[in-house]
Formats: structure tokens, C-alpha cells, sequence
């Protein structure tokens, strides 16, 4: 909030002895890391002032559709592929073939090139090691349903996360039919304390004892833990999890157009995502980074990926939690009784 209150005060009053290019970005990667590559490309580019806004990756295509008319954000970095599938097909995004386009697969790619894939992001079980022993862990994404974790788990609310969208979708998807999806949700809320407003909130209160678990993603339990010294860690469902394709674009009809693609270009060379993988624990998409380069964990792990239909989980996703928020949110046993489950 304080970037956006920023923002609007910048673009209101001009001058205040700051004749430089500016440069507008939406992403949730997070201060951490938004900080560190503002300070990097402004250290490169000295005439120009990087102005990022940290925020969910629904929020930041909500701002896209509102601002059609007259972008603010020159660069889009950061938010599942449903997403920017999404906003590929309302216009939103500009065609922009970066310089490694060749070294992402098809399924982390635009066939028109107006989004590409930067991170993979595994979701996870996400759960504070103080509060659950090794014991009582849950293996599975059908063990969150077991009534001994009733009122011990948190869940930020998907209807701001592109990564809860995702996520939540795919547990849908994981049921024979998406009503059978829903009543999974139904039991799901059943056993939530909580749903936290923003990631920030969901880290304090599961670092406080608030909550024991959550379902989140592995990138940010690293970071929480390494960086904070909260008491997380994760569990790799066994049937498989979801493993997001995280996207960068250029925003359609935006300013500073040769500025955003060198900025695109800066944020994803292969020095910058060895280094955003050793210090930020994300897990490349491209296949031509140097694996002996990366984490001994991101050279060992073990993914198993859940098989998804991301068409369709960007096209009915939305429907499908409009329902959870309308019908189950709060109100899973309500939803079940009148299901008749």
C-alpha cells in the first residue's frame, strides 16, 4: 500500500528534482527481491528511477483492465500462466520475443510471445516446524481434510493470489467433477482458522502459532525461513502438486517502451536468475541455465508435477472461485448440508 500511495503522490506532482526516466512495475515477487533488482538496474541505469509495486498477481491484472486506457506499468513480472493467458487475450499484453526465447518448452511460452516463463513455482504444504512434528505431518493434499487439523490451517485468500487461483483450481480439477470439487474446497474451509488478506499476514500469523499449516508456495517458505528465521518448513504432496509457470510481459500501449524491454531483458539474463535462484530460491524455466550454477536442493529435488489443464483453468477459473466465494468461504458446512454431503 505504501508503493501505491507512493506512486499516486509521484505521478500527481512532477519535478521534486527528479529528472529521471521512470519505469513502472507491477509484481508480487516481493520486496526482497524487488528491492534488490531495483537497486541493480538503477546502479547499471543511473537516469533511470525503477518504481515497482508489490502486489497479488490478481490485483496487478485487475490494474491492467482498469488502466487499458492509459498504462501505468510499463513491465508485468510475476503472476501464474492462467493469468497472463488472460490477459493475453484481452489485449493487455505487447508481442515481445526476448533473447532466450528459444530456452523455454511450449508450455512456459505464448505462441504470439506476449508473455514468457521465468520461474517455475512449486505449491506445497507449507507448516511451521515448532507447532507439527514429523509425526503428525499431513503426506497429502486429501490429508488437509482430516478433522485433527480443524482450526490449525491458514490459507491467504485466492481471490487476490493468482497462486491460490491456481492452486485452488487444481484441486478441483484433481476431483472426478468440479461440483465434487467444490465440496473438497467445503471440507477444506471446514478445517481453516483463517483466511489472511496478503502474504505478509499469512507469515506472521503461522509464524505465531495462529495457524500450524498452510498451502502455499516453496519459493517464499524458503525465503521466510532464510531471511526472517520463521519456523517454516515444507512437505511435497505425494500425489503430485502443481507446479506454476511464472510469467513476465510488457504491458500493451505502455510508456518507456525501450526502457521496459531492456529492463524485461535485464531481470531474466542468466546471471540474474542464477542469482535470483541462489539468493531468492526461485527454480528457473529456462533449460539453458548452467545447472552446476544452481542450489545442490534445486539439483536434487525430486518434482512430481501434477498434470493440469491450464486452458481450461484459465478460462473456467474465475467462475469457479466466484463460487468458493459466494457459496463456500466461510461457510463449508453450510455448503455441505445443502449439498447433501
Amino acid at each position: 500500500m505504501h508503493r501505491l500511495l507512493a506512486l499516486f503522490l509521484i505521478l500527481a506532482v512532477t519535478g521534486c528534482g527528479d529528472d529521471r526516466e521512470r519505469l513502472v512495475v507491477y509484481s508480487p515477487h516481493g520486496q526482497e527481491l524487488l528491492s534488490a533488482y531495483e537497486a541493480a538496474y538503477e546502479a547499471a541505469h543511473p537516469e533511470v528511477d525503477v518504481q515497482w509495486l508489490d502486489m497479488g498477481s490478481q490485483e496487478a491484472l485487475d490494474r491492467l483492465r482498469t488502466e487499458r486506457a492509459n498504462p501505468q506499468a510499463s513491465v508485468w513480472w510475476g503472476a501464474p500462466q492462467t493469468l497472463f493467458m488472460q490477459a493475453a487475450a484481452e489485449g493487455l499484453l505487447e508481442p515481445y520475443t526476448p533473447t532466450w526465447a528459444g530456452a523455454v518448452g511450449p508450455d512456459a511460452r505464448d505462441d504470439s510471445a506476449r508473455w514468457f516463463g521465468t520461474f517455475l513455482t512449486p505449491e506445497v504444504l507449507t507448516y511451521n516446524d515448532r507447532a507439527l512434528a514429523a509425526a503428525d505431518l499431513p503426506r497429502d493434499w486429501d490429508d488437509l481434510l482430516d478433522p485433527r487439523y480443524r482450526d490449525r490451517i491458514l490459507i491467504r485468500s485466492p481471490l487476490e493470489s493468482g497462486t491460490m487461483r491456481i492452486l485452488f483450481g487444481a484441486l478441483i480439477l484433481r476431483q472426478p467433477s468440479v461440483e465434487e470439487g467444490y465440496r473438497w474446497l467445503a471440507r477444506l474451509d471446514q478445517n481453516t482458522k483463517g483466511y489472511a488478506a496478503n502474504p505478509t499476514q499469512l507469515y506472521l500469523q503461522l509464524a505465531r502459532g495462529e495457524g500450524d499449516l498452510t498451502l502455499w508456495n516453496m519459493p517464499d517458505t524458503y525465503i521466510q525461513r532464510s531471511e526472517y528465521g520463521y519456523p517454516f518448513a515444507y512437505v511435497l504432496p505425494t500425489s503430485g502438486t502443481p507446479v506454476v509457470v511464472d510469467a513476465i510481459a510488457l504491458v500493451r500501449g505502455a510508456p518507456h517502451a525501450a526502457r521496459a524491454r531492456e529492463f524485461y531483458e535485464f531481470v531474466t539474463s542468466t546471471e540474474a536468475l542464477v542469482e535470483q535462484a541462489r539468493r531468492f530460491h526461485r527454480l528457473p524455466a529456462r533449460t539453458d541455465v548452467p545447472r552446476d550454477s544452481l542450489p545442490e536442493w534445486m539439483r536434487t529435488l525430486d518434482l512430481r508435477p501434477m498434470p493440469l489443464d491450464w486452458a481450461r483453468l484459465a478460462r473456467e477459473g474465475p467462475e469457479w472461485m466466484r463460487v468458493w466465494e459466494e457459496r463456500i468461504k466461510g461457510r463449508g458446512a453450510e455448503y455441505l448440508s445443502e449439498a447433501g454431503s
